[in-house]
């Protein structure tokens, strides 16, 4: 994991989840927002998201928000990963790959964590475990 310097503002995208609707980071503001760039064609994505779910049921109610961004055109094939894996984050498509271009993701899957103020504090390229105790402490430091 990597820690920035001095945290910047992250990126504002707008890009549709699974239902269609609308998704803004801007309507997460307040709240320590996970955003995962991954793909259904990705093992190494593939491999990283129970972890993540798991990390998600531990703190969605102290205010964790992630949001798996799916760099990929095949929607079928997200859907069904998704439905099959019973994913209850949030997944958005970025079919075109703006938001990821936006964000310079260079690897899959890269993981940015962005703080309650809107700022990109850390950055994972490659997959995490996100499960384990110093992934924990890092959550729970930008939770407090």
């Amino acid at each position: 994991m990597i820690r920035a310097k001095t945290p910047e503002a992250a990126p504002a995208f707008e890009l549709r989840d699974l239902a269609g609707r609308v998704v803004r980071l801007d309507d997460f503001r307040g709240r320590v927002v996970v955003l995962n760039f991954w793909a259904a064609w990705c093992e190494p994505c593939r491999e990283e998201m129970p972890a993540m779910q798991r990390l998600y049921e531990r703190y969605r109610d102290r205010g964790l928000v992630v949001v798996a961004v799916a760099v990929d055109t095949n929607t079928t094939g997200i859907q069904a990963f998704v439905r099959q894996q019973g994913f209850s984050f949030l997944v958005g498509q970025d079919a075109d790959g703006e938001v990821a271009e936006r964000y310079r993701v260079l690897r899959l899957p890269s993981t940015f964590l962005v703080d309650r103020n809107g700022n990109m504090v850390a950055l994972a390229m490659g997959p995490r475990e996100w499960d384990t105790t110093p992934s924990h402490a890092v959550i729970e430091s930008l939770l407090k």
